[in-house]
Parts: C-alpha cells; sequence; structure tokens
C-alpha cells in the first residue's frame, strides 16, 4: 500500500489534492481512500490530508504513520522532523524556492508556476501534477480527467495547462542530476 501525507493552509487545497490522487487511483483500477485532519476550519489554519492507495481494498481507515511521500505546499509548514514519517525510499516534495541537500528532499517551485499560469497562489495542481509525473503512482491520463470533474468549468484549461508545465520540470530538473 502506498500512503501519502499533504500538508497545507486551508484554502490551499490539500484535502482536494488528496481527492484528486484517490480519484484517479480508483479510474487506474486501484483502490484508494482520501480522507482529511484538521484543526479549525478556517483559511489559513493547517490542514492534513491522506490519500491510501493499494491493489486490493484499503480496510485500514487509521491515519498512517510512515510514509511514501508527504507533499508540502507551503513551505513554512516544513520541519525537518518530516523525515522520520518518511518509510525507507519515502521522499518529501516541498513548494519552495530553496534547494536542500538530501536525496529524500524535492524542492519544487509551484508557488512561481501557480502565480504565472492561473495568476492565484493555489498550488494544489501543480505540485500534485509533479509528484505524478516524477513517481507514475497513477496515469496521468486518469489524473487529468479527475481534475476536468473536481475543478471547477472556468479553472479546467489553466490548470491542465500547469500540469503540463510541472511535468516538463520534472524531466528538466533530471537532466540536471
Amino acid at each position: 500500500m502506498k500512503e501519502i501525507r499533504f500538508y497545507g493552509r486551508g484554502g490551499q487545497g490539500a484535502f482536494t489534492a488528496s481527492k484528486i490522487l484517490g480519484a484517479a487511483a480508483v479510474l487506474d483500477g486501484k483502490y484508494a481512500l482520501a480522507f482529511p485532519s484538521f484543526g479549525p476550519e478556517r483559511r489559513g489554519a493547517p490542514v492534513n490530508a491522506y490519500t491510501k492507495i493499494a491493489d486490493g481494498p484499503v480496510v485500514d481507515r487509521s491515519q498512517p504513520q510512515k510514509f511514501d511521500a508527504i507533499l508540502v505546499l507551503d513551505d513554512t509548514l516544513f520541519d525537518h522532523s518530516f523525515l522520520d514519517l518518511l518509510k525507507d525510499r519515502g521522499k518529501i516534495y516541498i513548494n519552495t524556492s530553496k534547494q536542500y541537500d538530501n536525496e529524500h528532499l524535492v524542492s519544487i517551485d509551484a508557488t512561481q508556476a501557480a502565480n504565472e499560469i492561473l495568476h492565484k497562489n493555489i498550488v494544489n495542481t501543480a505540485i500534485l501534477a509533479y509528484f505524478i509525473e516524477s513517481t507514475n503512482i497513477v496515469s496521468q491520463e486518469s489524473f487529468q480527467l479527475v481534475l476536468q470533474d473536481f475543478l471547477p468549468k472556468g479553472i479546467i484549461t489553466a490548470n491542465l495547462e500547469l500540469v503540463k508545465r510541472m511535468g516538463g520540470l520534472v524531466y528538466e530538473t533530471s537532466q540536471v542530476d
């Protein structure tokens, strides 16, 4: 089973990203469970969301303790102790312009891409697109189909453009390594 955790702030779309990932997994013929965990429901408050993806039914509905991936939508929420939450080959994808010298930390400037394309600092689609393209946890086809179901009609085209940009960024950064 793959277990993914999303850290964000209220209004950034962490739980939406979690649901999109789970729905794309289901379209790919897998089983998935997505659920949030948050305190006060207000814009800007810290939010955690989880997605479990498996080849068979997800019977364990408890909050995971170790993760294959952690996606941090707001770098002010990142703490190096998150490294202790990773499974052996897990990675943390951080929306930041900072660079880290650690094989488990992946820097993604999703804010810049979202601001350029969406004209808003809503980074859930951008960071999720980068994560999906770099891991192939779900197919691009399923991801893009689910986006069209989950997002309001007026922002689908811009978000699909953002997905394309982030996918290209994966290949640009892999060429540098």
